[in-house]
């Protein structure tokens, strides 16, 4: 059963950022996934602020992104 948990905004902003960096790259999902070493879905999810990630994994999108954030 999955439980419908309210966005956090600073979830919601997360993921916008991290949308708007990944398309200013011109990557797409697939391809961001495949930098960071996760599936396309758990991008999907960040973008979407559904999903509270683990610091590492906040590293690695800064890192694959370039951004200082």
């Amino acid at each position: 059963m999955t439980k419908n948990r309210p966005k956090l905004p600073q979830l919601a902003a997360f993921g916008a950022n991290v949308r708007r960096e990944r398309v200013a790259r011109g990557l797409t999902q697939e391809k961001l996934a495949e930098l960071i070493d996760v599936n396309s879905r758990t991008i999907q999810k960040i973008e979407a602020g559904k999903l509270n990630i683990l610091l590492t994994t906040i590293l690695r999108l800064q890192k694959a992104l370039g951004c200082s954030w």
